[in-house]
């Protein structure tokens, strides 16, 4: 199995990732992170994929994992002034540069336990880095080797993330299924 990283440009394929199986569902899309809370709750439905939609004629909302030609995982990946990110409360902020976040790392099933999430993470970090910034930081789960829920496994854990060269750099104050959340980044410049 060869995986093929890029930017997520094809809206079938990011629908096939973070979309709704029944088109009046209100799922993620993931964009709880990507728009304010707010627009976030107000969306319902199709709008939901057609916000998705008008992001995406502006610029890539981050990475789609590729065998062959079937999309087989997604993160989410923008700089962190253009996501909830940038006014947390939970998660903190330390320092002012232009930094990227990578928040939402999802493999479709079937294809879960093949270390997809590995080069999709390493993906996403080349994207951020193609693009300029100087760093990138996740806030994934510290779960010390102890199972996430899979529907809360999408931020990450700590040992894939210090696996793609992240290193901690602070505590948050949120958590996930039970485990907190730490903040990791990686330089790029």
């Amino acid at each position: 199995m060869t995986i093929e990283v890029r930017p997520a440009t094809v809206f079938e394929d990011v629908k096939t990732m973070v979309g709704p199986k029944r088109p009046d569902a209100s799922v993620c899309w993931c964009l709880a992170y990507r728009i304010p809370s707010k627009e976030n709750a107000a969306l319902v439905g199709p709008a939901r994929g057609e916000r998705v939609a008008a992001l995406m004629a502006c610029e890539p909302v981050g990475v789609l994992a590729y065998d062959g030609d079937e999309v087989v995982g997604w993160a989410a990946v923008a700089p962190r002034a253009k996501t909830t990110f940038a006014r947390s409360r939970t998660i903190p902020r330390v320092d002012d540069r232009d930094v990227w976040s990578v928040w939402c790392i999802r493999v479709r099933p079937g294809h879960r336990g093949k270390g997809i999430s590995h080069p999709l993470l390493e993906g996403a970090v080349a994207y951020a880095r193609a693009q300029g910034a100087p760093a990138i930081e996740g806030y994934p789960v510290d779960n010390r080797g102890a199972k996430v829920d899979s529907t809360m496994a999408y931020v990450g854990t700590r040992a894939l993330f210090e696996g793609a060269g992240f290193r901690h750099v602070a505590d948050t104050s949120s958590v996930i299924s039970g485990f907190p959340r730490v903040l990791m980044q990686l330089e790029l410049a």
